[in-house]
């Protein structure tokens, strides 16, 4: 198991903080403005969507909800992440992304672990999965590295296959 701690509202990572986004960031990115503890390109396209999903669903910022990843070092806001809550039969979904400007630091990976690790202490939830394009590789390796396993595709065999499935569960991480 990776290493983190956890208050009422935050996780904290060896280099990040995974914070509950604050009601006047999701109204700053949807109105386009610029607030000073943001990576100079935060938000991305996904954040966007992310605090449009906020602002039509307020209850998705409950403690296994929507987070801002907040590097450590700058205090600035460089991506999100979130589960999609509630589980379904024990499965959650988990999605995340961070800023360009901090890609191939680990971030992504750092911050999936401690969440899914988090939704997994959950007495609700034995499975996190998260959903990824085959045509984006550094995702599936975010994962990958992050312990997911890839589950079988499902579907017609004679569709062409463009997404891929993952999940960490409990056992996953009892093997290390």
């Amino acid at each position: 198991m990776s290493s983190f701690s956890s208050s009422t509202t935050d996780l904290t990572t060896e280099r990040l903080v995974l914070r509950t986004w604050p009601a006047g960031d999701v109204s700053a990115v949807l109105a386009g403005s610029r607030l000073p503890h943001w990576a100079e390109d935060f938000p991305a396209e996904g954040d966007g969507v992310i605090a449009g999903f906020i602002a039509e669903s307020p209850e998705s910022l409950g403690e296994y909800g929507q987070r801002q990843i907040i590097e450590r070092a700058s205090g600035l806001v460089v991506g999100s992440l979130g589960l999609f809550w509630p589980p379904r039969d024990g499965i959650v979904e988990i999605g995340y992304g961070v800023v360009a400007s901090r890609r191939g630091k680990g971030y992504a990976t750092e911050a999936a672990r401690a969440l899914a690790e988090f939704a997994l202490r959950a007495p609700e939830v034995h499975t996190v999965r998260a959903g990824v394009e085959l045509a984006n590789p550094a995702s599936v390796r975010v994962l990958e590295k992050a312990g997911f396993q890839r589950w079988p595709a499902e579907g017609p065999a004679e569709e062409p296959v463009t997404t891929a499935q993952f999940r960490l569960t409990e056992r996953d991480l009892a093997r290390g």
